[in-house]
């Protein structure tokens, strides 16, 4: 080659390098601008309505995670929120046991459309279950099979009241819906229950010969190294944000929902209702790996998503496990919010937009919070949205 070939040649990589690092730049600038903004605006929201504290991460559309916090984690010790601060993550998990449950189904343990019979209808107690003959899986996992919802009926709270630290089993759980009347034919309404998941899970665990924590262990949790996720199955954590539980909770337990490093009472009867402690990292990572799941063949990730009518909000659509939302400025978001006594959890991810997040609140109150989570990522995502279109 020539010489001025070669000068010309190493003048444009020079250029080319140059132009690359200015965009490098110019990408960081506008990352860091972004995380600014976002957390302005989470400090303006807790100012303004007075929650103890929050943490909130959005995963952009390169992998880069911002991660945040506001408020405080505790009051007693006036220890600010952190961003890997940790809390309870209410319904949330289900997304969790819903992935384990597709696997299984993907291995041919059941099909979506078999009868739950087949599987549970030789247990003395089968019959007494509200419309035993006629819920099939795919009922349980979208909350269309009537049963109602178990912690608010009969002794229940009574007993967890005197009793906070009771391993309470899943038949245990059931007896409580045992001889009601359905809240609807089977298949032809909607109502939401952790009593559909507490039944998904015992059946699972029936025909796998596993434990439901062991298979969300081995299909979500270590696949996607969701290092700050746990079973909720005792009473005190590391990196455990106080939770502050409403005075009108129907729970006996209202205040600072942990005293001395220990909860007030075992999380462990949520069990498939819900049944982690996880942070909002690892709650935007996870729905943006349900939404992609590799476990499952395209067709199962296509039936998560296939929704029935909610009661959760306007033009809200619920999948196996999944929670369908409108945005207002893209079409849908796709994952799953959750409550627990002092904890509110919410996360999203939006194909449009490539982008996940995830948002804790270490209240239940939401006298407090003005607004659903779910508005609160909203919020969130038009900053991103703003950022994105700005770059452009």
């Amino acid at each position: 080659m020539k010489s001025y070939m070669k000068s010309y040649y190493l003048r444009l990589l020079l250029v080319l390098i140059c132009i690359s690092g200015t965009v490098t730049a110019q990408t960081k600038a506008q990352k860091a601008q972004l995380k600014q903004q976002l957390q302005a605006k989470l400090d303006s929201l807790q100012q303004a309505n007075k929650f103890p504290g929050a943490t909130f991460t959005v995963i952009l559309p390169d992998g880069d995670k911002i991660a945040i916090a506001t408020g405080i984690a505790d009051s007693t010790g006036l220890i600010k929120m952190s961003p890997d601060h940790r809390m309870l993550s209410g319904s949330n998990g289900k997304t969790l046991f819903a992935a384990s449950a597709m696997v299984l189904h993907e291995q041919g343990l059941f099909k979506l459309d078999d009868k739950i019979e087949k599987y549970i209808g030789d247990e003395e107690w089968f019959t007494r279950l509200p419309n035993a003959q006629s819920i099939t899986m795919r009922m349980l996992l979208n909350h269309t099979s009537g049963i109602e919802e178990y912690y608010e009926l009969g002794d229940f709270m009574q007993r967890l009241k005197q009793n906070p630290t009771h391993t309470w089993k899943p038949v245990e759980i059931l007896s409580y819906i045992f001889d009601r009347k359905p809240l609807f034919e089977a298949g032809k309404g909607w109502g939401y229950a952790d009593t559909n998941f507490i039944l998904l899970g015992y059946i699972l665990e029936k025909i796998s010969g596993k434990t439901m924590y062991d298979m969300a262990n081995t299909h979500v949790i270590k696949p996607y190294k969701l290092s700050a996720t746990e079973p909720s199955v005792k009473r005190n954590y590391k990196r455990f944000a106080v939770g502050y539980s409403n005075p009108t909770s129907p729970f006996p337990f209202h205040g600072p929902m942990v005293k001395n490093g220990e909860m007030a009472f075992s999380p462990q009867f949520e069990w498939t209702g819900g049944g982690f402690v996880s942070s909002a990292s690892d709650l935007a990572t996870w729905a943006k790996g349900f939404y992609n799941f590799k476990a499952i063949t395209s067709e199962s990730r296509e039936a998560i998503t296939q929704g029935v009518p909610a009661k959760t909000g306007r033009d809200h659509l619920y999948g196996l496990g999944m929670q369908i939302r409108p945005t207002g400025f893209t079409k849908y978001s796709y994952g799953h919010s959750g409550w627990f006594p002092g904890y509110i959890s919410d996360a999203a991810y939006f194909p449009d937009m490539n982008i996940a997040m995830g948002i804790q609140f270490n209240t239940d109150n939401f006298r407090l919070l003005k607004r659903s989570s779910y508005a609160y990522l909203l919020d969130m995502a038009k900053l991103v949205t703003a950022m994105q279109e700005k770059g452009k």
